[in-house]
C-alpha cells in the first residue's frame, strides 16, 4: 500500500531508513583523556565521563545507520569507550534498527598523547571516511587537523574550554555526518575551510585553530593556562562573544566570525585602566586588563613583543622561547575542513532528504 505525498511524490509504507550507499564511511574518534586537565582543580569545570562518550558514539552510530552509511570506523582506547560500543553491538537484538558495519581502528601502541588522535584520523581517512566526528576539546581538534586532509571534521564538545567544538546532540550530529558521507548533501556545500594560526619560534612550528596566547611564564609545566596575570598577547583566528576560554576576551571586544578572512589581536596588561570581564574558564569570570584590541590581518607574520616566556596554542602551553628565538604568529586560511551541521540539515529539509522511500513520480 502506498500513501500519497505532496509535490508529485509517493511514500511506500514501512520505510524506516534511507537506502545504504556502498562505500560510504564515517569515522568516530573519542578522546578518552578530554575533559580531565588541571582546570578542574582551579575552576568549576565538570569531568566528562567516558561512559557518556560511549553513549554519544552509540547515538552517532544509530544516526549513521538511519541515513544509509555503509561503515562506521570507531577509535580504540584503553579507558573503556570503545569497549562499551563493542558490548552494545554484541547485545543488539534481531529486528533492531539498522546499524552500519562497525570496524574498530586500532593503534599499534597507545601513547596517551595527541599523536594517538593523529594516527587514528590518518588511518580513518585512508580507510575511506569522508567525515570524522571528534569527541574532545580544542586540543583534540588541533591534533586531528594535522591528519584530516580533505575529510570533514565534526567536533563535538567533551573537553574543558571548547571554543572550536560546538554543542550538538550526538544524534543530530550523526544525522548530518551521515547525509554528507553518503553524498546526499555534497561535502563542498556542507563544509568550510577553517582558519589557522601558525606559530613559529626558531625551528618550532605549532598550529592553533582558536587562539595563541603569549605568557610571561617561562616553562611549559602543566601546559594549561590558568593565571590571567601572566598573559601578555592574544591572537585569535576567530572570536565569539558567547565563547568560553581566552578567545572570549577578544570576542567581547572585537568579534570576528569563523568564516571572516581576518582575526583579532589583543595586547594584555594586568595594570591597564581598561578591563573586560570575561569567562576564561568554567565558573571563572575574571577582569582582564587590555591595552589594545583590533584586527589581525591574514597572510602576514606578526612578531611577538615579549622577549621571553611561553606560547599556548588553543589553551595549552607548547613553546618556550627567549631572546634568541623570536616568535611570529601568522593567520592563514589553511585549517581543516569543518562540517556545518546547520547547513546540512537545512539542505535536508529543503530537499526532503529525510523522508524514507519518497520517490519522484514521472
Amino acid at each position: 500500500m502506498q500513501q500519497g505525498g505532496s509535490n508529485g511524490r509517493v511514500r511506500p509504507s514501512g520505510a524506516t531508513g534511507l537506502p545504504v550507499v556502498g562505500g560510504s564511511a564515517v569515522g568516530i574518534v573519542a578522546n578518552p583523556m578530554s575533559g580531565r586537565d588541571i582546570r578542574r582543580l582551579v575552576a568549576q569545570a565538570s569531568v566528562f565521563p567516558n561512559a557518556e562518550k560511549t553513549n554519544m558514539a552509540l547515538r552517532l552510530i544509530a544516526a549513521a545507520g538511519a541515513t544509509g552509511v555503509g561503515r562506521v570506523l570507531m577509535s580504540t582506547d584503553g579507558m573503556g569507550v570503545a569497549a562499551g560500543v563493542l558490548r552494545a553491538r554484541d547485545k543488539r537484538r534481531p529486528g533492531a534498527a539498522r546499524w552500519p558495519e562497525l570496524e574498530f581502528v586500532e593503534l599499534d601502541a597507545i601513547s596517551g598523547t595527541a599523536e594517538d588522535t593523529r594516527v587514528l584520523v590518518r588511518r580513518m581517512v585512508a580507510a575511506g571516511a569522508s567525515v570524522i566526528v571528534l569527541l574532545g576539546g580544542d586540543g583534540t581538534v588541533r591534533a586531528a587537523a594535522a591528519a584530516s586532509g580533505d575529510a570533514a571534521l565534526l567536533p563535538l564538545s567533551t573537553g574543558t574550554n571548547n571554543a572550536f567544538p560546538e554543542m550538538w546532540e550526538a544524534t543530530v550530529a550523526g544525522t548530518a555526518a551521515g547525509l554528507v558521507a553518503t553524498g546526499r548533501v555534497p561535502l563542498a556545500d556542507a563544509s568550510y575551510r577553517a582558519k589557522a594560526l601558525h606559530v613559529v619560534a626558531g625551528a618550532t612550528h605549532e598550529l592553533a585553530l582558536v587562539d595563541a596566547c603569549v605568557s610571561t611564564v617561562t616553562h611549559v609545566g602543566s601546559r594549561a593556562l590558568w593565571q590571567p596575570a601572566t598573559l601578555r598577547e592574544l591572537y585569535c583566528a576567530f572570536a565569539e562573544p558567547h565563547a568560553i576560554g581566552l578567545s572570549s576576551v577578544a570576542g567581547l571586544l572585537h568579534p570576528v566570525s569563523r568564516t571572516a578572512p581576518g582575526g583579532v589581536v589583543v595586547r594584555l596588561a594586568e595594570d591597564s585602566t581598561q578591563t573586560v570581564l570575561a569567562p576564561i574558564a568554567p565558573g571563572v569570570v575574571a577582569p582582564i586588563g587590555v591595552r589594545y584590541a583590533g584586527p589581525l590581518a591574514a597572510g602576514r607574520p606578526h612578531p611577538v613583543e615579549l622577549e621571553r616566556g611561553t606560547v599556548a596554542v588553543d589553551g595549552e602551553r607548547e613553546i618556550e622561547f627567549g631572546p634568541s628565538t623570536p616568535v611570529t604568529v601568522t593567520l592563514a586560511p589553511d585549517g581543516p575542513r569543518v562540517l556545518d551541521v546547520r547547513t546540512v540539515l537545512a539542505a535536508a529539509a529543503q530537499r526532503r532528504l529525510l523522508e524514507p522511500g519518497v520517490l519522484e513520480v514521472t
